[in-house]
């Protein structure tokens, strides 16, 4: 099966505005030997039909292949965020998966999600949708460790309400090519929308992110925070729209892009962009990519550490401020703890 090859399908091309400098040619011109909805060990969760219009097409990718949605709804309150772990084994296989997530009114809750694999020429296509109820708290954390020679397309569609909090935080391990597409349309009002970031890369690894953030309800806040440090020959692009229209009133809109390049050879595309169609409102976005700085791996050697040494610290400082902003205890301890060994 080639994904351009379906017929009706429609797939993001070159001159796409949206999708530029990413690459998927490979991907969609991959003859994949099998195509296998990827199911969940979890009984008693519902299924719908995925009737939903998204953003942009790389949605209807999954949806081609399997329309069928599992919906997990949280009712109250929970202690301890769900787990959720993805191993994908099998070789020259694309997967499929989607889940819609819902927390209902005044709840708060937090999900990590684990992708990993053992697998070769395999793809993960996978459709997540978060509807966050009035004044619901939701916290999500994504750990994304596939290695080289596979592919994870990663689509996320938020539906927040009025008063409500969502925050995501993604960590980038894996060497493969990673595409993570990521749309939030703050419709209502008060809307706290928080997005941050670690693409820690390294070998060939190639990852995207494509960020969409529209507000058009009054006073919503959406603050974009990505870290990369990257080496080897790794290749990243940091893609992020965000746009203000004309009724959201005293909205706030932040990007933030920092990189670290660890070799001669790493390299990213870092174009964040606002659009700003309203005068009351707070806005600001920047990019910078450099290297550690010499002084202070200079500064930490006179004081007798060792320059492999000096250069973690420096280096755990950058990417520490990623881990700072998750506000939930127990998935800071999960992703502290975290080794790949223990979930391939």
């Amino acid at each position: 099966m080639r994904l351009n090859d379906i017929e009706g399908l429609v797939l993001p091309a070159k001159k796409d505005v949206e999708f530029i400098k990413v690459n998927f040619a490979e991907l969609f011109s991959y003859d994949f030997k099998n195509t296998q909805n990827y199911n969940f060990d979890i009984m008693g969760l519902e299924i719908r039909k995925d009737t939903k219009k998204y953003a942009n097409s790389l949605f209807e990718i999954t949806k081609n292949l399997d329309n069928k949605q599992v919906v997990l709804t949280i009712n109250s309150n929970i202690p301890e965020p769900i787990c959720l772990i993805h191993k994908i084994n099998e070789d020259e296989t694309f997967f499929t998966n989607s889940l819609k997530i819902e927390v209902k009114e005044n709840v708060k809750a937090s999900v990590i999600e684990v992708f990993t694999n053992t697998s070769t020429n395999s793809a993960y296509c996978v459709n997540r949708s978060f509807e966050v109820n009035e004044n619901a708290d939701f916290e999500y954390a994504k750990i994304q460790d596939i290695n080289d020679v596979n592919y994870l397309l990663f689509n996320l569609d938020i539906d927040q309400k009025d008063n409500s909090k969502c925050k995501v935080t993604n960590f980038e391990y894996g060497n493969g090519v990673i595409v993570n597409n990521i749309v939030n349309i703050l419709d209502n009002k008060s809307c706290d929308y928080e997005l941050n970031s670690l693409v820690k890369s390294k070998d060939s690894a190639n990852t995207a992110n494509v960020i969409k953030t529209v507000h058009n309800g009054e006073s919503s806040i959406s603050n974009i925070n990505f870290k990369h440090s990257l080496k080897d020959h790794s290749r990243t692009v940091f893609k992020a729209l965000s746009r203000v229209n004309e009724k959201a009133f005293y909205s706030k809109a932040f990007q933030n892009s920092n990189t670290i390049l660890l070799s001669n050879d790493a390299a990213i595309y870092a174009q964040p962009h606002l659009e700003i169609l309203i005068d009351e409102l707070e806005a600001s976005h920047g990019a910078t990519t450099g290297t550690l700085d010499k002084d202070q791996l200079l500064y930490l050697q006179s004081r007798g550490i060792n320059k492999n040494l000096a250069y973690e610290i420096l280096l755990k400082a950058f990417e520490s401020k990623i881990y700072d902003n998750i506000d939930d205890k127990l998935i800071k301890e999960f992703i502290d703890s975290y080794e790949r060994k223990n979930y391939v």
